[in-house]
């Protein structure tokens, strides 16, 4: 990081529900804040680096993370040229794009655990593909 002070997200809030395609809605919020809870629990060094706008980006971009994930699973969308995105953008950041890959493994467990049945396990694989997909690169910056 450099000695710039990260600011907080702002402009177009990320999606707070997403469709798994039957059922009631996806709430994305709170399945974003445990996530940011385990991943801080994980990385504590994160707190000092970033500070409380880090904790809402984390939980801005496991939003957009689940969305995409969701939408992977009902079929609209292809998740990896979303991650890889992401992940261009955080590394150009100097973000460590191994902790990226450890954030989509714990939103698969987050997902199997807290959505559970068919759907829980139908989003927890598109995000721990997401992961591996994150972890077979050397970089995303070209």
């Amino acid at each position: 990081m450099n000695d710039r002070r990260l600011e907080p997200p702002s402009g177009h809030p990320p999606p707070t529900s997403a469709s798994l395609g039957s059922g009631k809605p996806l709430e994305l919020s709170g399945l974003a804040r445990e996530i940011c809870q385990r991943y801080r629990r994980e990385f504590p060094d994160e707190e000092e680096r970033y500070g409380e706008a880090g904790y809402a980006w984390c939980l801005h971009d496991n939003q957009h993370l689940l969305n995409w994930a969701a939408g992977a699973v009902r079929g609209m969308i292809e998740m990896n040229p979303e991650v890889a995105w992401l992940a261009k953008v955080l590394e150009a950041r100097h973000f460590p794009i191994a902790r990226l890959a450890r954030n989509l493994e714990i939103a698969a467990n987050v997902a199997r655990t807290e959505v559970g049945g068919g759907h829980g396990e139908q989003l927890a694989a598109v995000l721990a593909n997401a992961a591996a997909f994150v972890r077979s690169r050397d970089t995303f910056l070209d």
